[in-house]
């Protein structure tokens, strides 16, 4: 009460547009669209205008600018300004897209138009994965990656409104109002509050370029590294395994031999100074494998989860509804709540917990596939074995989100600020070999082993993460314990 016996004013709102949650609703809707565009939007207008099959799959290696953006990934950490990028990059795709409304027909300036988006997304995808590193504070992840995996979705969507809008105004008309919106979503971008500015790297790129190959030890185990992530994103694992443990064979070895990190005392540069930076860490190697394993049975399942439904007499109507579509919306529920959780019980639990209810999913899919009889399609299934494979389905996609939450999060917390975009991208390069190597190796293990056994031993996959947490615990105390890791 105050002197006058009134209650005290209540505390004023915050404006809408001054809240970070909101600014990651507009950044990640902004993100998700052009992938969605990609893969939903692009291959029906192509079939549409008569292209054969055999182009349009060769024209999804265009997409390959998403796995290899961490070779651009420097530039924006070197010139900064992230919503320049966003503007910039939104406009340009959106001068592709009228391209498109302005001439039919398929021929090479067409590969030209789509390498030109794809790349111009991912260069999208680096400016607002480190602009939101920066934006945001630690107590904040969690339920920033919660929002970041729905409005990242949402995005995707806005693809199948451009498909829908066909049939009232074309592919003119749908063409044409795409631009608007990646103009409208560029603009929206930019309004983001101004990023902090930082100090250029100390030496130029072709002085550290110099400079690391004087010595020979560190330069080439990162370029080794660095062919590792480029063959793990062309679909080569077996390459990129060799390359990255080769690479990490001579860096421990020369830690050993010299008895100190052997990057010490190497100017830091603008192209291979977050990687230097990253390596000087106590504990990298083994938060490294903890990145490429936490998500391994997840991924080693999830790329076998729609053949076994269409095994199982699935039509394609009933997976697009349920494994689909709300498994979307699970997995954004998903996402949300595992966000909400890791906020309040702090990361690392959030890792553990969440990471081990991911794996359960597993389970159940190994229970449906011992249950449920492999059959053609058209053949009836019992309303009993439906509702399994929908019970299973709808725990696969919320915990997946769960899971989900905790590890952007886990990401997000350990890149250094001054190198946030080159460092996230290059920790989602090295997540994403993982899923390559993961995806490539699920069709063998199914066939051999069948779909219940595989799916069962993808269960045990989840394991070898949990032997790295006292690792993953360490790395978390030493980033809080760098006092100015968010101040440089």
């Amino acid at each position: 009460m105050t002197a006058h016996g009134l209650p005290p004013p209540a505390p004023a709102k915050q404006a809408l547009h001054k809240s970070k949650m909101f600014w990651i609703g507009v950044l990640y809707v902004a993100q998700g669209f052009p992938l969605g565009v990609f893969y939903d939007l692009f291959p029906v207008y192509f079939r549409q205008q008569g292209v054969d099959l055999a182009q349009i799959g060769v024209l999804s290696l265009l997409g390959l600018s998403w796995s290899i953006k961490f070779l651009w990934a420097p530039a924006i950490d070197h010139f900064r300004h992230h919503r320049r990028w966003m503007l910039g990059v939104d406009l340009a795709m959106g001068s592709v897209f009228l391209l498109f409304a302005m001439h039919a027909g398929f021929g090479p300036w067409v590969w030209v138009a789509i390498g030109l988006f794809t790349l111009l997304s991912a260069t999208n995808d680096i400016a607002i994965d480190g602009y939101t590193i920066e934006l945001l504070d630690k107590h904040e992840l969690g339920l920033a990656n919660g929002l970041r995996i729905g409005f990242y979705r949402v995005g995707m969507l806005g693809a199948g409104f451009l498909l829908a809008l066909t049939g009232l105004v074309g592919w003119f008309g749908a063409f044409v109002t795409g631009a608007a919106l990646l103009a409208v979503a560029g603009i929206a971008c930019f309004s983001a509050p101004r990023e902090k500015q930082r100090a250029a790297a100390p030496v130029s790129a072709s002085g550290e370029l110099r400079g690391l190959m004087r010595h020979p030890r560190i330069f080439v185990p990162l370029v080794l590294f660095m062919g590792g992530l480029l063959a793990g994103a062309l679909r080569s694992p077996r390459v990129a395994a060799v390359l990255i443990g080769v690479a990490a064979a001579i860096v421990l070895w020369g830690r050993v031999r010299r008895r100190r990190h052997p990057t010490a005392g190497i100017p830091e540069g603008p192209v291979f100074g977050a990687l230097l930076e990253m390596l000087q860490r106590p504990y990298f190697l083994p938060v490294m494998l903890f990145v490429l394993t936490f998500k391994l049975a997840d991924s080693a399942m999830g790329f076998m989860v729609k053949p076994f439904w269409v095994d199982a007499g699935f039509s394609a109507a009933q997976i697009g509804l349920v494994s689909v579509n709300i498994g979307l919306v699970l997995s954004i529920a998903g996402g949300l709540a595992g966000g909400w959780f890791t906020d309040r019980a702090g990361i690392f639990r959030g890792l553990w917990i969440l990471g081990l209810l991911q794996a359960l999913s597993n389970l159940g899919y190994a229970w449906a596939a011992h249950v449920l009889p492999l059959a053609g399609a058209g053949t009836p299934i019992p309303l009993s074995h439906e509702l399994l494979m929908y019970s299973v389905s709808a725990l696969e996609s919320f915990t997946g989100g769960l899971g989900t939450a905790a590890f952007l999060a886990f990401l997000m917390v350990i890149v250094n600020k001054k190198h946030s975009a080159t460092e996230y991208a290059l920790l989602s390069s090295i997540f994403a070999l993982s899923r390559s190597v993961a995806g490539w190796a699920s069709g063998y293990g199914a066939q051999d082993m069948g779909y219940s056994h595989y799916f069962l031993f993808t269960f045990f996959l989840a394991f070898p993460a949990y032997l790295l947490l006292p690792w993953v615990k360490k790395m978390l105390a030493y980033v809080e314990s760098r006092r100015d890791w968010d101040a440089q």
